[in-house]
């Protein structure tokens, strides 16, 4: 969850006097590290995921699947363990927002010295290392809790969702919310502890407000509109939406993140452009959020939700009145898909306005720094410092990072481009954060090995995926609605193959059985981007686009892997291939038939106790191996993983 640094939090009003001071020494502090390590070069090609999991309880006799709140009971425990282990130990665990979440990584990253087979070898080992974390934190669980991979939990904010029940209390608490009470958020440690959701209530001047439109069924009320004893929520709520009033709706979700170590910053900086076409594709083939606080929405995917619920802008700042006492009208959340390319190459696809600070931005040119990554910053830092700590108000701006982090860490986009940290050994860095997380270590493997794949293809092959920003804001917004896999129609790049390609480039397009030729690069933006579905842009489109999946599967054919690295690698792209082509189910309609064919379901999009139960107790089932779900899997994948769980 970004910056966790320890302290005492100042409060909004103390917070936000400090706001131009913590830009201010941010900004010196990212010049003084791109000047220090804007010529580093690392050897190791690094990578790690994070999965976030809820702690759930199933209360088999009143048959009800309830949060459990012991996040910071457990935490206590593998912190300790992990202090003890040093060096040895196999997984990392850390707070989330909210009482019922952990976020497990791997103890080290994958990967090793500039050799792609050691890479390569190292797929292997993912899935394995994401069943250790699970089992980790269960041997500390009750026999009626499990650590699920849930990425909303259908029932939040419903009455009692929780262990130890809670009873929202607008009036006298912090989010002031109707349905997510205070004590659902993490205790321990103060950025959570009510900080975050306090601040940005402030700031905003209102409470978050949040709706998501309501699944359509045949005794669905029509319009479907709540009514709550509460102005603000009568005013906020739309009709036909679920609406949703507290950062914990959406920070309480969780997702499935990739950091890559880049060579250089060069290299970074091209992975971060290169990925950015790919969100809302990852996004829709990895959705598995349609319900919230108990009701079935016609979206997927979290996005929507998470990004209105830590929207802090004012009312000037989204356009509702004339700007006064702020600077920008900005016209995203802090939660939102990327607003720039920062390559080189990228630049000529930055066609949306992009706000910026034009002091900072000048302040970086000024330092020697390029224009694309002094606006790529300047955007960054037209935002105020959320969380403030009074042990870190002063900083040595040329060996400490906590001021710029602290902007940095709290614009949660798409991709996150993440320099070296002070006096460390990590260099250059990438994230990639839109994946929704999956039921099961073998889906959330393959989701990861995936896009680690495609990253050594972007740079062996040296192909291109950019795409104008203005399109893929739009994809962004396709790919999460209901079935956006078939349903819906994205924009993608189609000549992947550049200038600067090696021969192999060319070849590997050839072997998938399409032209090489129909693949360069084309100078006319306009007829390189074309609407495709998800099955064509991961299976291919004929002689126009040779498909991901088939450019991955001769990449393997040209390296050395070991037999069976590359049997589990072709297990994992069969997982994506049939999940594009609507052979095997997404998450979310997964969820979606089984709440709808549950024989309590009463066409009316709720979700009720039972059902949520029922629901909860399969996915159990699955994840422990008890129940193979063929719809979301397909057949028993065959995976090292799964031979030694077997012998074991």
């Amino acid at each position: 969850m970004g910056l966790l640094t320890q302290g005492k939090p100042l409060s909004w009003e103390e917070t936000k006097k400090y706001a131009e001071y913590v830009r201010k020494h941010g900004i010196l502090q990212f010049i003084a590290i791109y000047r220090k390590l804007k010529d580093r070069q690392d050897q190791y090609l690094r990578w790690g995921d994070e999965v976030e999991y809820m702690i759930v309880k199933l209360d088999h006799s009143n048959q009800k699947a309830k949060l459990a709140l012991k996040a910071e009971e457990i935490l206590k425990i593998m912190n300790e363990r992990e202090e003890r282990e040093g060096d040895k130990r196999a997984s990392l665990w850390r707070p989330e927002f909210a009482a019922y979440m952990v976020e497990g990584t791997p103890g080290s990253p994958f990967g090793a010295a500039n050799d792609h087979t050691a890479v390569l070898s190292h797929f292997n080992c993912v899935e394995d290392s994401m069943r250790t974390r699970r089992l980790e934190v269960e041997q500390l669980l009750a026999k009626d809790e499990s650590l699920l991979c849930l990425t909303s939990f259908p029932r939040l904010g419903c009455p009692d969702f929780s262990v130890p029940r809670l009873v929202p209390d607008p009036e006298n608490s912090g989010t002031g919310s109707l349905f997510f009470p205070d004590g659902a958020i993490f205790g321990g440690h103060p950025r959570f502890k009510l900080t975050l959701a306090q601040n940005i209530r402030k700031r905003r001047g209102r409470k978050v407000i949040i709706n998501i439109p309501i699944y359509r069924d045949v005794n669905t009320k029509d319009p479907f509109l709540e009514h709550f004893n509460d102005e603000e929520a009568e005013d906020s709520a739309r009709a036909d939406h679920i609406y949703m009033d507290a950062m914990g709706f959406g920070m309480g979700c969780c997702c499935l993140q990739v950091t890559f170590q880049a060579s250089n910053i060069q290299e970074a900086r091209i992975l971060y452009d290169q990925l950015t076409p790919l969100c809302p594709i990852l996004m829709a083939l990895s959705a598995a959020s349609p319900i919230h606080r108990g009701y079935i929405s016609d979206r997927d995917c979290r996005w929507s939700v998470i990004s209105q619920s830590v929207d802090d802008r004012t009312k000037e700042e989204l356009g509702e009145e004339p700007l006064k006492s702020c600077k920008y009208r900005i016209n995203k959340s802090r939660y939102d898909s990327i607003d720039s390319y920062i390559s080189e190459e990228g630049a000529k696809y930055n066609d949306i306005q992009l706000v910026y600070n034009e002091e900072y931005y000048k302040q970086m040119v000024d330092a020697g720094i390029d224009t694309l990554l002094a606006k790529h910053v300047a955007h960054l830092f037209i935002r105020d410092p959320i969380t403030l700590y009074r042990e870190k108000l002063d900083q040595d701006d040329e060996h400490e990072t906590d001021h710029f982090e602290n902007i940095q860490s709290t614009n949660w986009q798409t991709m996150r481009f993440k320099p070296p940290p002070p006096q460390s050994s990590i260099g250059w860095r990438v994230e990639f954060r839109p994946m929704e997380v999956q039921f099961t270590e073998f889906e959330n493997a393959a989701f990861v090995v995936f896009i680690v794949l495609l990253t050594r293809v972007i740079l062996t092959y040296r192909l291109n995926f950019l795409i104008p920003i203005s399109k893929v804001d739009e994809n962004m917004q396709e790919a999460q609605k209901r079935d956006a896999v078939s349903r819906c129609r994205y924009w993608f790049r189609k000549d992947i193959i550049t200038h600067t390609s090696p021969p192999e480039a060319a070849a590997c397009v050839e072997a998938t059985g399409c032209p090489s030729e129909s693949n360069i690069c084309n100078s006319n933006l306009d007829e390189s981007c074309i609407l495709m579905s998800v099955n064509e842009i991961i299976n291919g489109k004929g002689n126009h686009f040779p498909g991901l999946v088939p450019l991955l599967r001769q990449y393997l054919t040209s390296v050395e892997i070991d037999a069976a690295t590359h049997c589990t690698v072709q297990q994992y792209l069969n997982l994506i291939a049939n999940r594009a082509c609507g052979n095997l189910m997404t998450t979310a309609a997964w969820i979606r038939k089984y709440v709808t064919g549950h024989e309590q379901y009463k066409k009316d999009s709720k979700v009720t106790d039972k059902i949520n139960y029922d629901l909860i107790k399969t996915v159990n089932s699955i994840v422990k191996g008890e129940t193979v779900c063929k719809e979301l899997v397909g057949d028993s994948p065959f995976t090292k993983a799964r031979i030694l769980r077997q012998q074991k």
